[in-house]
C-alpha cells in the first residue's frame, strides 16, 4: 500500500521555514537618545547646578586683545564715558562686568556693582553686550553708572573671546592683565560678600 499522504498535492510538500527578522535597530534609537540626555542631566546634578563650577579656559591667562568703542551718550560726572581696550587693564586690578539693558539679572545685581565701584584700588569696567545705545543709556540713566569705562560689544564678538556663556558675567583681572577669576551669573548679596570680595581681596594682595 502506498503510504504517501493522499492529501499532498502539487505545492503542498514540506515548506521552507520563514527566516526570523532581526531586531530593528531603529527601535533602540530613542532609548539611546534618552540615555544620553539622562547622563547629561545626571552630570549637571553632580555639579550641583552651580554655574561657578563650569571651567574657564582663560583663568590665569592674559585677557584677550580687544578694542571697544564707547557707548555714545553715556556720561559719568558730566564727562563722556570712554570705551577701552586690553591696554586699559594694565597697571591696576580691574573688574570687568558683562551687562545688557535687556538682561533682567543685570538689573538685580546692579546695586552691588555700585557698591563695588567704591572699593579702593580697583577699576570697574563694563562691556555692553549686544545692546542698543539708547537702551543702554536708559538702563544706566535710571539705575546709575558705576563704570569708569564702557565698551560697546554690538556683535558680541569680544564677549566670545572672553569665553562668556551669557550675561551677566564678571571677571577679575590683575594689574598685569591676567584673568584671575570669573563669576558666572548675577552677583547676590551673599555671593558678593562671601565669594566675590574675598577673591578680589586676594588678587589685590597678590595672592
Amino acid at each position: 500500500m502506498n503510504t504517501q499522504d493522499t492529501n499532498a498535492g502539487p505545492g503542498k510538500g514540506p515548506q521552507p521555514e520563514t527566516p526570523k527578522r532581526g531586531f530593528p535597530v531603529l527601535v533602540l534609537l530613542p532609548l539611546v537618545v534618552f540615555a544620553a540626555l539622562a547622563s547629561l542631566f545626571l552630570f549637571q546634578l553632580t555639579l550641583g547646578g552651580d554655574p561657578q563650577k563650569i571651567p574657564s579656559a582663560l583663568i590665569n591667562k592674559p585677557a584677550p586683545d580687544f578694542t571697544l568703542d564707547a557707548v555714545p551718550g553715556i556720561f559719568r560726572d558730566d564727562v563722556p564715558v570712554p570705551g577701552f581696550s586690553r591696554d586699559d587693564l594694565l597697571g591696576k586690578v580691574s573688574v570687568v562686568n558683562i551687562f545688557a539693558s535687556w538682561c533682567v539679572p543685570c538689573r538685580q545685581e546692579h546695586p552691588l556693582l555700585e557698591e563695588l565701584a567704591t572699593v579702593e584700588g580697583i577699576q570697574l569696567l563694563g562691556i555692553n553686550y549686544k545692546d542698543k545705545p539708547e537702551n543702554a543709556r536708559r538702563f544706566l540713566g535710571s539705575l546709575g553708572n558705576p563704570y569708569t569705562r564702557i565698551g560697546a560689544d554690538d556683535a558680541g564678538r569680544t564677549a566670545i573671546e572672553w569665553g562668556v556663556y551669557g550675561v551677566p558675567e564678571t571677571f577679575i583681572v590683575d594689574a598685569a592683565g591676567m584673568i584671575r577669576y570669573k563669576f558666572i551669573g548675577p552677583l547676590s548679596p551673599q555671593t558678593y560678600r562671601d565669594v566675590f570680595l574675598p577673591e578680589l581681596r586676594k588678587i589685590r594682595e597678590g595672592g
